[in-house]
């Protein structure tokens, strides 16, 4: 008799220092807690998350494998073989979903080329968390990931990042944390005074904080009542202002032009 292939789960991790019951359902504990092997972007951080949530087992006893930041597609059938003898594999970011804005796409197609049942676990995205705060159009949006480092190309790139919204899409997109101060004030100096922009700050922690005003009330803001982004998780949030009918003044683009 064959013995029933395991599956590949997608297991959201933490997005900062809080208690694991308080943002993971019952059923993705008990999944996590029931696993002994994992592919994780990071080891040492997979094996804290497997601490925090108490797994029944020693955790030096646990099957963890780093994939990396760019996971070589050569040991894909070698990490996702223990499914094929019925154990569970779960994929773990370093925080939140797997294969959202991080690692791990390649081995979820991989499965599924292999037949190998997937099954995402509910938990928490940071990428959703923000967009359902900012108070954008959560019909039409994109993840854009993170906006150029040189100061030129990160000024057009907030050019584009407004007419591609064109007051229909909401853009999405974080910087790593010790560059968030640096992206708003290149936000503040450059983006359209009316653009809409949202800045949500420790999602799902003690201190999470979302604030989403024109750029025009950001920039009247005192700054010590922004929130304080040096070295802490952010997403941010751009939209613009409802296109402007045609000979109206302002920035925006005319009704009945193309996206560009």
């Amino acid at each position: 008799m064959s013995v029933p292939a395991g599956a590949l789960l997608l297991l959201p991790t933490l997005l900062g220092d809080t208690a694991p019951q308080r943002v993971l359902p019952g059923e993705t504990l008990a999944l996590a807690r029931a696993t002994t092997v994992f592919l994780a972007e990071n080891a040492k951080s997979a094996r804290a998350f497997l601490r925090a949530i108490a797994h029944p087992q020693a955790i030096a006893s646990l099957s963890v494998t780093e994939i990396g930041h760019a996971p070589d597609p050569r040991l894909f059938d070698q990490w996702l073989a223990p499914a094929a003898k019925g154990h569970d594999v779960a994929l773990l970011s370093e925080a939140g979903c797997p294969a959202v804005a991080d690692p791990g796409a390649g081995i979820v197609a991989h499965a599924h080329r292999l037949g190998l049942r997937v099954r995402p676990l509910v938990g928490p995205s940071s990428l959703l968390l923000a967009l359902m705060s900012a108070g954008m159009s959560g019909q039409r949006f994109r993840f854009v990931g993170y906006l150029p480092q040189d100061r030129l190309e990160l000024i057009a790139a907030i050019g584009e990042l407004e007419r591609a919204s064109g007051g229909e899409e909401t853009q999405l997109f974080i910087e790593t944390p010790y560059r968030n101060e640096r992206l708003l004030q290149a936000l503040l100096e450059h983006a359209r005074h009316d653009t809409q922009l949202a800045v949500a700050v420790d999602l799902t922690g003690d201190a999470e904080q979302v604030l989403s005003l024109p750029v025009s009330g950001w920039r009247a803001l005192p700054a010590q009542r922004r929130p304080a982004l040096a070295r802490r998780p952010a997403v941010f949030a751009l939209m613009t202002a409802a296109v402007q009918a045609p000979g109206h003044a302002g920035r925006g683009r005319t009704a009945g032009s193309g996206r560009q």
